[in-house]
């Protein structure tokens, strides 16, 4: 199954802009979390095909998922 996964802003260090895997049926946007060791505390919006997610959201061929950390500013 092919998902792409998009990091933003500080999340992309080390990890690029964009990833595509090849991931077996039922993985959830938790896992994918996981697999690119992000805290749950470091993810403040998480987009599945541009929508807000849940970390428990089950993933489809073709899903598009975007990470995005807490943004602070002065």
């Amino acid at each position: 199954m092919d998902i792409e996964v998009r990091f933003f802003a500080t999340l992309r260090e080390g990890r690029g802009k964009k990833v595509y895997l090849d991931y077996e049926e039922g993985i959830d946007s938790y896992n994918i979390i996981r697999l690119f060791k992000i805290k749950e505390e470091d993810v403040a919006i998480l987009l599945i095909n541009g929508r807000n997610g849940e970390l428990n959201t089950k993933l489809s061929k073709g899903d598009i998922v975007s990470i995005f950390p807490p943004v602070g500013g002065g």
